[in-house]
């Protein structure tokens, strides 16, 4: 890894990935097998952040709204607050954990081979997946479940499988999180470039001579603001890879001359592909969050144990001090006022002065308060318009409508998106890992295009 202040004025590659994230870390190792790939990521290393790696302190790196932090705190038109990865590893760096493979029905659709998929799901699982130990908060939610007709149960399983099951975990037997990031290490080093804080501002086109728009480059800034070139070596099997997430892929298309007209006017951004369906068909899954206060303390536990229900439902359970007060540091956890949610508020109400408000309340509270024995609460009323609330997922450049079967830009030459802003819903309970998948799939996928069946490692 190294810092984009280090990189040269102008530079060359086979493949240029832009966004270390989720996607982009599986799919950049595999690039780097048979090829040279330069990744892009706009924010810093995971590595030697504990809000990042250890489970106990999960929540904090979303409470942190320094310039530095690996998230990014933005609010939606509805006034719904939430956050985007900055960091390598991207939002496997920040999530939950959980890990569990799409439903198959999902796989049939998207119109993916079957074997390569499984292939790929276990190439991911060798580095980042683990079965979870359960102790006694998740027992007794399997139990709950089972005893409601959550049913079967499925024991232990990375499978999507109607019923109650345990689901796999990307935090290891001593509670430290393995993120995308760490898919890098199957990466041959002679192959793979890795940029930290390195901020794409557009993709270059040739248009002169072409009978389409034929992405060769990009335009990138370090941390000092110094402006770098990065292209593609000479060849037709060379491309440029967005992989920037759900919010960051339609946009850098966008930036770089490919959306809707009108809006592109509006910016002041030259055209280079009039293409309406960029940014369109955004979507929000809407969660309903329950307390259950405990009268004693109980164990750290992420999301291990799912009931997938026959409604298409997920219910999903967490315990520990990084969901409520700490009392030792005065910091609050996953769901708090700290990272915007006040769900005692309608989205456009909680704005900063309420949120520092209930913090500052919250702080003030005797910490016996939060382990007080009491009825269970749910956290804001199933009301009109609860489903503005909360934000989870979102998709800009979606199969048949900005990208083709084969994750190609429909309109131009050279120019790929793999990453989740393509998914054309949510593939089952969490799709973390078939981000992580898709990565791994596609990086095959193109190497086979590349050495014309050769084998890829």
């Amino acid at each position: 890894m190294h810092q984009a202040t280090s990189a040269p004025p102008i530079s060359y590659y086979d493949y240029i990935i832009i966004g270390g994230g989720t996607a982009g870390c599986p799919l950049a190792t595999t690039l780097s097998q048979k090829a040279t790939v330069l990744i892009l990521e706009r924010g810093g290393s995971p590595y030697g952040n504990p809000n990042i790696t250890d489970l106990a302190a999960f929540g904090k790196a979303l409470s942190d709204l320094s310039p530095s932090s690996p998230s990014q705190r933005f609010i939606s038109e509805e006034g719904v607050i939430n956050a985007r990865a900055r960091v390598l590893g991207g939002g496997s760096c920040l999530n939950a954990g959980f890990y569990t493979r799409a439903d198959s029905q999902y796989v049939r659709a998207a119109g993916w081979d079957g074997r390569l998929v499984n292939e790929s799901y276990g190439w991911v699982e060798k580095m980042v997946a683990f079965e979870p130990p359960i102790l006694r908060w998740q027992a007794a939610v399997r139990d709950g479940l089972l005893e409601a007709g959550v049913s079967p149960y499925n024991g232990f399983t990375y499978d999507h499988l109607l019923g109650t099951k345990v689901g796999g975990t990307i935090f290891d037997g001593d509670g430290r999180r393995h993120t995308a990031a760490d898919l890098l290490r199957f990466a041959n080093p002679k192959g793979l470039t890795v940029m930290l804080h390195a901020t794409v501002h557009k993709v270059l086109f040739r248009i002169k001579g072409k009978k389409r728009p034929l992405a060769h480059g990009v335009v990138f800034r370090d941390a000092s603001g110094i402006k770098h070139g990065a292209y593609l070596n000479s060849g037709p099997k060379n491309e440029i890879i967005i992989s920037a997430g759900a919010l960051g892929s339609p946009q850098l298309l966008m930036l770089s001359g490919i959306g809707p007209l009108d809006h592109l006017k509006a910016h002041n951004i030259s055209m280079v592909l009039d293409q309406p369906l960029v940014g369109q068909g955004m979507s929000d899954n809407p969660m309903n969050a329950i307390f259950v206060p405990s009268p004693s303390p109980v164990e750290v536990s992420l999301i291990q144990v799912v009931g997938i229900t026959q409604f298409g439902s997920y219910i999903e359970a967490a315990s520990g001090e990084p969901f409520v007060a700490m009392p030792a540091e005065k910091d609050f956890g996953m769901f708090s006022p700290k990272i915007g949610q006040l769900s005692t508020l309608p989205p456009k109400q909680r704005t900063p002065e309420a949120l520092s408000q209930a913090i500052e309340s919250m702080k003030a509270l005797d910490p016996a308060v939060f382990r007080a024995r009491q009825r269970v609460d749910v956290v804001g009323a199933v009301l009109q318009g609860y489903c503005d609330d909360n934000l989870a997922l979102s998709w800009g450049c979606q199969v048949g409508r900005v990208v083709d079967a084969d994750y190609r830009v429909v309109g131009v030459d050279g120019l790929r998106v793999v990453d989740g802003s393509t998914f054309i819903y949510s593939p089952g309970t969490n799709p973390q890992a078939t981000v992580m998948m898709l990565g791994r799939y596609m990086g095959v996928k193109i190497m086979q295009e590349r050495v014309k069946g050769g084998k890829v490692e």
